[in-house]
């Protein structure tokens, strides 16, 4: 358990010492919010710290921290420094900038910073690739969630379309998407987010109490046992692909730019973004470590391991009977809390990019009915198709990663001129080109490469990012 709490240790010092470093160097000021310079009531609305800091947490903490945990734990107890060292120097740091320079450009989205700082062409390229991503994240989530909500409170463990009762369920979690997506943020998700990021906290809460109340079997880490893999995985790309969310995950910078047009005081950022981010990487770590208890003794059958049903074995194990449900209930609020923003974030990225008016909501329906059509239609196919959702979710998985790195390139552009530390951005952003170059060349979605071979590809393109970012710092 040593490992496990000196991870914790370095989450909680990075978060006191470097994010504070690091809002030095961007230097928050008094100056208005689009919050208030275009409050429209609908997506440009003055929300409190606190209230912005739980929907945030809920709007990144989707099932990437839980489903990513109980993989990446496989891996084996690195996974308890790995994955607070990637939250303090890459993924807090791609929350912050993400959330800062959108205040800092009117509150504009991650597609909007790309154009501004990386050029049209990247903007093209991005634009698709963040309307894919969003898209399949929110399928996913619908699938996700209304899988676990039929187990847990229905006891089914027939998941297939026709079941009536895991049918209703997706209508039922589409349709509140839909009103979350089309109503102003401050009815819906600004009022019931922070309750259910409570409960989600709480939730969290009683797992680890189970810990030191029933007792937990974590390893500790040496260099013998650095990679357990039982598939022998190479760490290097696959930790850092698999562990997203609670590491580093370019899903957050949609949602970061969503509450950026809420945030009151610039100042508020570091808690907002930097700090939930931070909160998610513990979140993560608390389900590494259960998964690590229950593996280890053996109580998840081999065909279930990795996937989301090991969630409700947690809960079981660590949590009384009478309370299990209230662990499972967080945790399908997760995959809804995102799906929904995945979906508004969706919206605002394209009502943006086609300067499409938001504050009637006829403006906002034009977009949100087909972006529901093309939800529908992933749905149904990877419902009727064995294997389907694996491949989306390791298709999500590469958008995922891929996305952070033009964030961090923007990061990295707009304190080189304005002649601050920019490696602070920039180092982790020719990291992630280089594991995610490293990972789409050797996988079978990708180019199936052996990778050795993947990894020189990988590094090619990782200098020639380099030269890239270079030329537009100078530019």
């Amino acid at each position: 358990m040593i490992t496990f709490l000196c991870g914790i240790l370095i989450l909680f010092a990075g978060y006191i010492f470097y994010s504070r470093y690091v809002e030095n160097i961007f230097s928050p000021d008094d100056r208005q919010t689009p919050a208030h310079t275009q409050n429209d009531g609908v997506d440009f609305v003055p929300m409190s710290k606190n209230r912005n800091s739980l929907i945030h947490l809920l709007n990144i903490a989707g099932m990437g921290p839980i489903i990513g945990a109980i993989q990446g734990i496989l891996f084996g107890p690195v996974a308890f420094i790995l994955i607070p060292l990637g939250c303090i120097f890459a993924g807090g740091v791609h929350d912050y900038f993400a959330g800062m320079l959108s205040i800092r450009n009117n509150g504009a989205q991650i597609t909007g910073l790309i154009d501004k700082y990386l050029g049209k062409n990247a903007f093209k390229i991005f634009m698709a690739i963040v309307s894919i991503m969003l898209l399949l994240l929110a399928t996913v989530f619908v699938y996700t969630a209304g899988d676990l909500f039929t187990e847990r409170f229905f006891g089914l463990k027939d998941f297939a379309i026709s079941n009536p009762v895991v049918l209703y369920s997706y209508i039922v979690i589409l349709l509140y998407f839909v009103l979350a997506t089309l109503f102003p943020i401050d009815k819906i998700i600004g009022k019931f987010y922070p309750i259910l990021g409570l409960m989600l906290i709480i939730g969290t809460g009683m797992i680890l109490a189970g810990f030191f109340i029933k007792g937990v079997n974590l390893q500790n880490f040496s260099l013998e046992n650095y990679n357990l893999h039982p598939q022998k995985l190479p760490l290097i790309p696959m930790f850092f692909m698999t562990v997203s969310c609670g590491l580093l995950s370019g899903f957050h910078s949609t949602q970061a730019t969503i509450i950026s047009r809420t945030v009151s005081h610039e100042k508020d950022g570091r808690r907002i973004f930097y700090g939930m981010m931070c909160l998610e990487s513990l979140i993560a770590m608390i389900w590494a470590a259960a998964a690590m208890d229950v593996y280890s003794l053996n109580l998840v059958p081999q065909n279930v391991v990795g996937t989301v049903n090991v969630v409700n074995i947690i809960a079981n194990k660590f949590v009384p009977l009478n309370l299990a449900f209230v662990v499972t209930l967080a945790i399908i609020i997760l995959p809804i809390t995102s799906g929904d923003t995945a979906l508004r974030g969706l919206r605002i990225t394209i009502a943006d990019a086609l300067k499409l008016e938001q504050k009637k909501i006829s403006g906002r329906l034009i977009i949100v009915i087909p972006i529901i059509i093309c939800v529908l239609s992933v749905l149904v196919w990877a419902k009727t198709n064995a294997g389907s959702f694996s491949l989306i979710w390791r298709y999500f998985t590469f958008f995922n990663q891929l996305i952070a790195i033009p964030v961090l390139c923007c990061a990295t552009i707009f304190l080189a001129k304005e002649g601050k530390n920019y490696f602070i951005a920039f180092i982790p952003a020719l990291f992630y080109v280089f594991i995610t170059m490293s990972f789409i060349f050797s996988e079978k979605i990708g180019f199936n490469m052996p990778l050795g071979y993947a990894e020189v590809v990988g590094l090619f393109l990782t200098i020639a990012a380099f030269i890239y970012i270079n030329k537009k710092i100078k530019s």
